[in-house]
C-alpha cells in the first residue's frame, strides 16, 4: 500500500485565541484538544475521537484562517518546485520532530497552503467512509483558477476534470492517484480572499448551522442541497475563519 501523496492530511486552525477558538468548535462537531509535547513547547491537537485531526496554531502574520496540508513525497523538493512555479515562501522545510518535515507557502493566486511528510512510515488503510465530525473535502476559492489549476497539477502532480455548475461557472475537482482530493473553484466575487476551505462531514447540517449561528458564527452559505453528493453549507467561525460542513450523500461516501 502507498502513501496517498496528494491528500489533505491535516489542518490547523490559526487564530491568537485558542481558547474561542475550543469554545466553538468542541461543542459544535464534538471535538477536544490535547497538548502534545514537542520538545520544550506543547502543540494543541485537534481529536476527532481518539484520533488526532488538526491543531492549534497562531498566525505568520495573515489573517485567521484555516490552513490545509497535503501530503508530499519530499517536502524539500515540492517546495523548491513551488516556488518556481510562483508561489511565496512563508516557512522553509522545517523538522518537526519527532513527526515530520513541513513547509508552508503562499500560492500564486494568493491562497495559504502548507506541505508535509511524516517520519512515521506506518500505511494506514483510508476509511471507506468519513466519520462523522473528520474531515470530508477540501476547495479552493480563488481569483484565477487556470492559475491555481496550472500551479496544482505542475507542484503536486494533480489532475483535473471539470464540472459544469451553469450560472455558477465551472467547477474543477482534483485527482491523485486515481482519487478525488479537492476541488477549484473561480470565485464570483473579487473581493473574496483566496483560501482554502475544509468541509467537515457532519450527521445533519441544518441542525449544525443553527448551532454554529447560536456559538457565535457567521453562516454566510445557508445549507443548500447538492444533487448526489449532500447537504453543506458555510460560514465564518467566530474569530474570522471560514469553514464549511456537509451531511454526505450515502452513495457520495
Amino acid at each position: 500500500m502507498s502513501r496517498p501523496y496528494g491528500k489533505f492530511i491535516w489542518f490547523e486552525h490559526a487564530s491568537n485565541d485558542h481558547a474561542k477558538a475550543r469554545a466553538f468548535y468542541e461543542p459544535l462537531f464534538g471535538w477536544h484538544v490535547e497538548a502534545m509535547p514537542m520538545g520544550a513547547q506543547s502543540y494543541p491537537v485537534i481529536h476527532n475521537g481518539s484520533e488526532g485531526i488538526g491543531g492549534l496554531t497562531t498566525p505568520d502574520g495573515g489573517p485567521t484562517r484555516w490552513v490545509s496540508y497535503i501530503l508530499v513525497e519530499d517536502v524539500d523538493k515540492v517546495h523548491k518546485a513551488a516556488l518556481a512555479a510562483g508561489a511565496r515562501q512563508v516557512l522553509p522545510p522545517t523538522d518537526y520532530a519527532p513527526m515530520g518535515r513541513g513547509s508552508a507557502l503562499t500560492d500564486p493566486t494568493g491562497a495559504a497552503v502548507s506541505l508535509w511528510t511524516p517520519s512515521d512510515p506506518t500505511e494506514r488503510p483510508e476509511p471507506d467512509q468519513v466519520p462523522i465530525g473528520g474531515w470530508y473535502w477540501n476547495e479552493l476559492w480563488t481569483p484565477d483558477a487556470a492559475k491555481a489549476l496550472a500551479f496544482y497539477e505542475k507542484v503536486c502532480g494533480y489532475t483535473h476534470e471539470t464540472m459544469s455548475m451553469g450560472e455558477q461557472g465551472d467547477y474543477h475537482i482534483l485527482h491523485a492517484a486515481g482519487q478525488a482530493r479537492g476541488g477549484v473553484f473561480q470565485s464570483p466575487d473579487q473581493g473574496t480572499p483566496p483560501m482554502w476551505m475544509p468541509y467537515v462531514h457532519v450527521a445533519d447540517c441544518d441542525a449544525t448551522a443553527a448551532k454554529a449561528a447560536q456559538l457565535g458564527a457567521k453562516v454566510f452559505m445557508a445549507p443548500t442541497d447538492i444533487p448526489n453528493v449532500g447537504r453543506f453549507a458555510a460560514m465564518f467561525d467566530p474569530l474570522g475563519a471560514a469553514i464549511a460542513f456537509i451531511k454526505g450523500a450515502p452513495q457520495a461516501m
